[in-house]
């Protein structure tokens, strides 16, 4: 049978539900963001097709999946037209995107069901590889990338979300991660995604970007927790403009202080833990007593130093760094002047 296949430019261009009918476990490890799972087999019945087709062969695998396809047809429908409703709120004309790991039988299935309903079923050419493809070589384009660096504490993520305010195009890597980055990085945040989805949404977000504006980014190690930063990209970072932002003491303690000391104690002291060696033993303990009796300015500068020995480390051999002093600055729209001008 017939079906309409989209390539993937036209695919993401039209209105309507997108719906990933490939397994839990697929989906969770990579999909197309803003995309609703609704999957034709569950993780052990796509296992036990599998494993069919291997031993028997196609024609037995699909008999299974028919089986299968049976059993939850009414299922399926009840969260097909779920979403679909949903989406009939906000637009007339609806094309209802369908993907699954090729763009074979799966999303085929699921075609074919909704055009016995009169509906527009869309498949995606080539599936969620294609678009994976997609991903990975948007990587590798030519980006004009500005780092912003500073030492733990100099307000790196506030300029950027200032920078976001203002209509700049960004990119919170730290955000999409999840982490930031240091040991104290998971604290109070949701859990990372997996690699491919975090790079399923940075490539998205370039997508929306002008290639010849500049792209604002903070300055990272190649790793945010267990997320890796694309390794195309992270070589366009090393060898971009670079901002340095420049804080006192005073300051970096203030914005640590006002960051971490929300948190529980134990979870802020298993984070010193983790460092212990790095730290030493008497930093540690001074640490782990300060999380205690809640003095903070005392904790901040237990690790300060350690970071900032990590970071200057890091810098070395750093070329084409501006330097932005925001000393006892507010984050306002004259800050947004001076790196204009900086630039």
């Amino acid at each position: 049978m017939y079906f309409k296949r989209k390539e993937l430019e036209k695919f993401r261009s039209l209105n309507g539900p997108l719906i990933d009918v490939r397994s839990p476990n697929e989906y969770y490890k990579g999909h197309m963001p803003n995309s609703i799972n609704i999957p034709l087999f569950d993780n052990d019945e796509r296992s036990i097709i599998g494993t069919i087709y291997k031993k028997d062969g196609r024609e037995k695998a699909v008999i299974e999946g028919l089986k299968f396809f049976e059993k939850k047809l009414e299922l399926l429908l009840d969260n097909l037209f779920i979403n679909i409703n949903t989406h009939k709120k906000n637009n007339i004309e609806l094309s209802i995107r369908l993907y699954c790991s090729r763009g074979g039988m799966r999303s085929q299935s699921i075609a074919w069901l909704l055009e016995k309903y009169k509906l527009n079923p869309i498949i995606l050419k080539g599936g969620y590889k294609t678009y994976r493809r997609w991903i990975i070589d948007s990587f590798s384009k030519k980006w004009n990338i500005i780092i912003i660096g500073g030492k733990t504490g100099t307000g790196k993520t506030r300029l950027l979300s200032l920078l976001e305010r203002y209509k700049y195009q960004t990119i919170d890597l730290e955000g999409f991660a999840c982490h930031r980055g240091s040991t104290f990085g998971g604290l109070g945040m949701k859990e990372q995604p997996t690699n491919e989805q975090f790079e399923n949404k940075i490539g998205e977000k370039l997508y929306s970007f002008k290639t010849s504006k500049n792209i604002y980014v903070e300055a990272e190690s190649a790793n945010i927790g267990k997320c890796k930063i694309p390794h195309e990209f992270f070589n366009q970072m090393k060898k971009s403009k670079r901002i340095e932002i420049l804080r006192s003491e005073s300051n970096r303690l203030k914005e640590l202080i006002d960051t971490y000391s929300v948190f529980k104690k134990e979870e802020l002291q298993e984070s010193v833990l983790r460092i212990k060696k790095r730290l030493g033993p008497q930093r540690t303990k001074i640490a782990i007593e300060s999380i205690k009796e809640e003095k903070w300015d005392l904790v901040c500068r237990s690790v300060l130093d350690y970071y900032d020995r990590c970071y200057e480390y890091e810098k070395v051999g750093k070329e084409n760094i501006l330097l932005l002093d925001l000393t006892d600055r507010k984050y306002d729209e004259k800050i947004i002047e001076i790196i204009n001008n900086l630039l």
